[in-house]
């Protein structure tokens, strides 16, 4: 099981999200703990890869940005659509 930390960031952000997208985040980050390799998230490694940054699917449009932090814990960084994934300071 993984443990999931947030950042002031993610919490923000999280808030804002309309109804339907956070309870559809909170599903998928239930997957998430259970096994963040899971195919329906969709997990993949962002670039540049050199910071260890991953990122999940929620949705067609929203993802969840994370980084692993030990082996059985991430830290959620970013929520929002995959357009605006790069304008977040999320590589620190």
């Amino acid at each position: 099981m993984i443990v999931i930390y947030t950042t002031a960031t993610f919490d923000e952000l999280f808030l804002k999200l309309p109804l339907k997208i956070r309870i559809k985040a909170d599903e998928k980050t239930k997957l998430f703990k259970e096994n963040p390799f899971n195919p329906v998230l969709r997990t993949e490694k962002l670039h540049p890869k050199g910071h260890e940054v991953w990122s999940f699917r929620v949705n067609i449009s929203y993802r969840i940005v994370f980084k692993f932090t030990g082996k059985d814990s991430a830290e959620f960084r970013f929520i929002g659509h995959h357009n605006s994934i790069y304008d977040y300071n999320i590589f620190r």
